[in-house]
């Protein structure tokens, strides 16, 4: 049960990220443009998400 309400907020945040102002465009994201080419590895705005699962996970369990 709970596997799934992670899934749905996860989806919920996937879905809505493009209208949260601060992810994906933190400092610390690498994007890399050239003609023909571009990378983007968002790595802080992973380790932030990874921080706050890590927190709600933490919660959950001292319950």
């Amino acid at each position: 049960m709970i596997f799934g309400i992670i899934l749905v907020a996860v989806g919920a945040l996937v879905t809505f990220a493009n209208k949260i102002p601060f992810i994906g465009k933190l400092p610390g994201d690498i994007y890399i443009s050239r003609e023909k080419f571009s990378f983007y590895f968002p790595i802080m705005t992973c380790i932030l998400v990874s921080v706050i699962v890590s927190l709600i996970l933490w919660f959950i369990s001292k319950r």
